[in-house]
């Protein structure tokens, strides 16, 4: 099975699979090959993927945020708003903008956007876990 992950700035991955965990809207779906077909929002969370001839326990890690995940039988195309491969991932950085949105979700006032701050302690939380896995 073919896997592409593509951002507006760049392509990703471009490689033959056995498996994909992908984050959509409604949770974390694992797609193997011959899966019905489908669309679904993804959700920010860590794309986990495991390649042709690498071992089954050592999957490759992206961490993504939003954008839409098509499910053919034999191909997955991700198109992600951001997307970052865990070597990639800046730690501290990551760390330090989790701590940043849970401050503001603590002391949310009429001044914080509840919304974005949620937002951007998803995508900050999923940067972590990608990068730490």
């Amino acid at each position: 099975m073919k896997l592409d992950i593509v951002t507006p700035e760049r392509s990703l991955v471009s490689t033959e699979i056995e498996s994909v965990q992908i984050p959509g809207r409604a949770g974390y779906m694992g797609i193997l090959p011959l899966h019905a077909p489908l669309v679904s929002e993804l959700a920010p969370g860590t794309i986990e993927y495991c390649a042709v001839g690498r071992p089954a326990d050592r999957p490759e890690r992206l961490a993504v945020s939003w954008g839409y995940v098509e499910v053919l039988p034999q191909q997955v195309s991700v198109l992600a708003e951001t997307a970052e491969k865990a070597a990639e991932i800046d730690v501290p950085r990551a760390e330090s903008a989790r701590k940043r949105a849970e401050e503001r979700i603590r002391t949310a006032g009429k001044d914080v956007d509840l919304d974005r701050a949620m937002a951007s302690l998803a995508r900050s939380v999923a940067r972590l876990q990608a990068a730490k896995k």
